[in-house]
């Protein structure tokens, strides 16, 4: 399955049971940085439109900010002989090995600049066990560790989350299916997310998941609110 394979929903409302997840729009995954995505520049200015319009109904507004140490395990520069982009499957850390990104506090761990994150309700950061990489907003990648945001996000009544950001086939693609997990309804909005499509197959493999997962897709211009 290809991206313009994928069945779109028609027109769908915001209530105040919604939630918008902004995953990982950070300097290391634009053109340029550490771990680039292509073309993830290009979907700034639509991410800021969709922030607009959930902060004018005042609906919850995730940011999520990988935030990794140094020497962090999904780096291949921690592992002696490894290239990134070298498969490795370990207990928490898969199934390749990745250039070293968004290191606390550094430039390419911050938000791009443009990005309205001011109007975030929750800044998330996640992938700061040294241990343990975390592609998704609600589990780390051991599977059981828990990051919080679904009880922050249950607690405020919320019941579906519309999710945008980098990238589709890693971050956006474990929170959308770990959301379906914890039983809110998941909107993924296919023209504000784009995807690194490593190794080859991965977009293909998640569209497929997703879909078999009930994951609803969606293009922004048929959000309403």
């Amino acid at each position: 399955m290809q991206i313009e394979d994928v069945e779109l929903a028609g027109f769908v409302k915001i209530t105040s049971k919604d939630a918008l997840l902004v995953i990982d729009m950070q300097n290391d995954f634009l053109p340029g940085g550490a771990l680039p995505v292509a073309d993830g520049d290009q979907i700034i200015p639509g991410i800021n439109n969709l922030t607009d319009r959930f902060h004018q109904t005042e609906n919850p507004i995730v940011f999520t900010q990988d935030w990794h140490p140094i020497g962090h395990h999904s780096f291949a520069s921690t592992h002696p002989g490894k290239n990134p982009y070298d498969p490795l499957e370990a207990q928490g850390i898969g199934p390749v090995l990745w250039p070293d990104h968004c290191v606390q506090g550094t430039h390419g761990a911050n938000f791009v600049p443009g990005l309205q994150a001011a109007k975030a309700t929750l800044i998330l950061r996640k992938g700061f066990h040294k241990s343990i990489d975390s592609y998704s907003a609600f589990l780390e990648n051991d599977r059981t560790t828990e990051t919080g945001l679904a009880t922050f996000l249950q607690t405020l009544g919320i019941e579906r989350v519309f999710i945008c950001g980098l990238a589709l086939d890693y971050c956006v693609y474990f929170t959308a299916i770990d959301a379906k997990e914890f039983g809110f309804d998941v909107v993924v909005v296919l023209d504000q997310t784009k995807a690194v499509n490593t190794p080859e197959g991965s977009v293909s493999n998640t569209l497929k998941n997703m879909t078999e997962k009930k994951i609803i897709f969606i293009t922004s211009d048929k959000i309403l609110g």
